[in-house]
């Protein structure tokens, strides 16, 4: 089953043709990742994939809808059923812990406050975090523990699709390899389906089920095995670079 389609998509900035083309289906359940060089339109493609940026020709299905036909109103109603997890975390400086945690359900839903405090420890825990952080303030934070706590705040919502823009920039190879494991665990316990733009070759080896490579139209789709039989000079050159 495909929980998004991305179908003949063309984005231009101007004169500068980023995407040209595009076709690619995302599968259930499965941990997807968008990857290329710099300027090759993988965070375009991805806010476009969030409705953070319109599409300019062709289409997107997320859950099958198609979002770019979407009301206010239906987008408003829809924008629950996935969460966008921002490339430095984008926590509220002024919340603590767990009430960044909490934010999206005072937002979206009607729950009482002692719930979405529930809700918010429980989730503070599955990302792995002590509950000795729950009252701490992002600048008391270090940069691992700021990804756990918006990856928290991202699944408190209980989506059905998880997006991540470079989840692990910025965290040494410890950290990296520590949040990647929990991306595969929680993607196995929630039953997430994920959607990862990376440029980790970690990520890229050891926790993508597939991916695409972009440099204005797809070069390459499949998995780190497949990517390595390449004969291209440019799938070679991008994996050589990352070792």
């Amino acid at each position: 089953m495909n929980i998004i389609e991305v179908h003949q998509l063309s984005t231009h900035f101007g004169n500068n043709l980023v995407h040209d083309n595009i076709s690619f289906q995302v599968h259930s359940n499965e941990i997807f990742g968008i990857l290329g060089g710099s300027g090759s339109g993988k965070t375009t493609l991805i806010r476009q994939m969030v409705m953070l940026q319109e599409i300019q020709q062709g289409s997107i299905t997320l859950l099958n809808k198609d979002i770019a036909s979407l009301s206010l109103e239906q987008s408003q109603a829809f924008k629950p059923s996935f969460s966008y997890l921002f490339q430095f975390g984008a926590l509220y400086s002024f919340l603590n812990v767990i009430d960044n945690i909490g934010v999206m359900l005072k937002e979206y839903t009607q729950l009482p406050e002692d719930l979405i405090q529930t809700i918010a420890y429980t989730h503070l825990t599955m990302v792995g975090l002590p509950l000795s952080c729950a009252k701490l303030f992002p600048s008391q934070l270090s940069g691992g523990m700021k990804k756990r706590v918006a990856l928290a705040r991202a699944l408190a919502m209980q989506p059905k699709l998880l997006f991540l823009d470079e989840p692990t920039s910025g965290l040494d190879p410890s950290s990296t390899q520590s949040f990647n494991e929990l991306i595969v665990q929680l993607q196995q316990l929630l039953d997430l389906t994920i959607v990862i733009v990376t440029h980790d070759l970690n990520t890229i080896k050891h926790v993508l089920s597939r991916f695409i490579l972009l440099d204005k139209t797809i070069i390459f789709e499949g998995n780190y095995e497949k990517a390595l039989q390449e004969k291209s000079p440019t799938i070679q050159n991008f994996f050589k670079h990352k070792e």
